[in-house]
């Protein structure tokens, strides 16, 4: 089978051939960004159980980064799911969720995110109520597995154009089916600065650190300098922003950035890459049109080069090297979006409203609603629930679920033959 995809593929992987690879393996050690004693001292933070003392709540959803970040080493992914809702309001677009709290006498707004876990009632607030519940009014559901962190610090070095030029070549690698979104988003710590979006399941964030502060604020409810402002101030008694610099001079959502920065990409099956199934099923995978989204290789930009606004300059250590993430970070329509976009609110804080931000347009924001992030497939064999919900258990349901932008890849894949499929499936076990 040859597709003219094929050729496209091809260039990408001649190109980034000639760079160094980047480090993977699943061992806890730095890639070279900073020493392995510095390395284990951020994870020591990336790990650490936080209490109320530091600030946990009022609503969250985790004490710990690595609560959902852990399988099979801290910064992996996790069974461990969050819950966004929302509705439609009378135009067609969506609406973020009113939720009540304190007996209906507070309502959050300007998330989609609904937390778990609440603070109180407690000993100290033993009559105040703020548990999070859906309410009838909100019709769009949806949960969103954790995700994988671990080379995130080779996807924020990638040049914002190698993915608008990803995004440009699709419609021809799929006779005008498959056209990914490359979305600018706000630099937090740059403001009035955006970048194309590459984490989070809707590409909300560019930077390493501007997603640190808002997992940080929203997951556990400690706020810091990007992120100062608590959800709800019922039950809360720890000055804002809870988390400060310590006598280093960095704050918590830095070791959790230095962290990620510092990790290894996700290694293969070193056994399974090497048996005859698999190579053969990887041949499938990019006949059948896999990689024009899963994109095998990619580049990251010189070292020296400044990117996030400014803020943070791409150091030997990430700087041009290649590495694997099968993915093209882009957004995509397949058929499985939940219709939630975005809340400016949420993910870049209050105080965005009140910011010019270059590139970035409401309007491509709200075309976003059905569009997923293409799930990069490094580490996928540690992964037993699939897809962005996590509702798909088998290669083959996930391969399935795959329509719209992906329906002609997924026509493909039912029409190969059993062994074929299996070639295909033990490929993805490599991974």
């Amino acid at each position: 089978m040859r597709y003219p995809f094929v050729v496209g593929l091809l260039a990408i992987i001649a190109a980034s051939a000639r760079l160094p690879e980047a480090p993977s393996a699943f061992d806890n050690l730095s890639n070279g960004l900073v020493d392995n004693t510095t390395h284990q001292t951020d994870q020591s933070k990336f790990d650490e159980v936080e209490q109320l003392s530091d600030g946990v709540g009022p609503l969250y959803n985790a004490q710990s980064c690595r609560e959902c970040h852990q399988n099979p080493v801290s910064g992996a992914a996790s069974q461990v799911t969050e819950m966004r809702v929302g509705h439609r309001g009378p135009g067609g677009a969506f609406e973020n969720p009113s939720i009540p709290i304190a007996r209906g006498t507070v309502i959050i707004t300007g998330r989609s995110l609904v937390n778990d876990r609440a603070i109180c009632a407690n000993g100290q607030f033993p009559n105040s109520e703020i548990q999070e519940r859906v309410p009838l009014t909100e019709t769009i559901l949806a949960t969103r597995m954790s995700l994988n962190i671990l080379g995130d610090g080779f996807v924020e070095a990638v040049a914002d154009e190698t993915l608008i030029n990803l995004a440009r070549r699709q419609p021809a690698e799929s006779r005008g089916k498959i056209h990914g979104q490359a979305l600018y988003v706000p630099v937090v710590e740059a403001p009035g600065q955006t970048r194309v979006g590459r984490f989070g399941w809707k590409d909300q964030h560019a930077s390493l650190l501007s997603f640190s502060a808002d997992a940080y604020v929203n997951e556990m409810g400690i706020t810091s300098r990007l992120q100062p402002d608590e959800v709800t101030a019922i039950c809360n008694t720890v000055s804002e922003p809870n988390n400060t610099p310590e006598s280093d001079g960095l704050e918590d959502i830095d070791h959790f950035t230095r962290f990620m920065r510092a990790t290894k990409a996700p290694p293969r099956d070193a056994v399974l890459t090497e048996t005859a199934t698999a190579m053969r099923g990887s041949q499938i995978f990019d006949a059948i049109g896999c990689a024009i989204c899963h994109v095998r290789s990619l580049a990251t930009a010189p070292a020296g080069t400044k990117i996030n606004g400014g803020t943070f300059t791409v150091p030997a250590a990430l700087g041009g090297k290649v590495f694997h993430p099968y993915s093209d970070f882009l957004l995509h329509n397949v058929g499985t979006g939940d219709g939630i976009v975005q809340s400016f609110q949420e993910h870049y804080g209050r105080r965005a409203y009140s910011t010019g931000w270059r590139n970035l347009s409401g309007a491509e924001f709200y075309n976003t609603a059905d569009k997923i992030r293409t799930a990069p497939l490094w580490g996928v064999r540690m992964q037993p629930r699939l897809m962005h919900d996590g509702l798909s258990l088998t290669f083959r349901d996930a391969i399935l679920r795959h329509r719209r932008e992906a329906n002609d890849v997924t026509l493909r894949f039912e029409s190969l033959s059993y062994v074929q499929q299996e070639d295909l499936f033990q490929f993805l076990r490599s991974l």
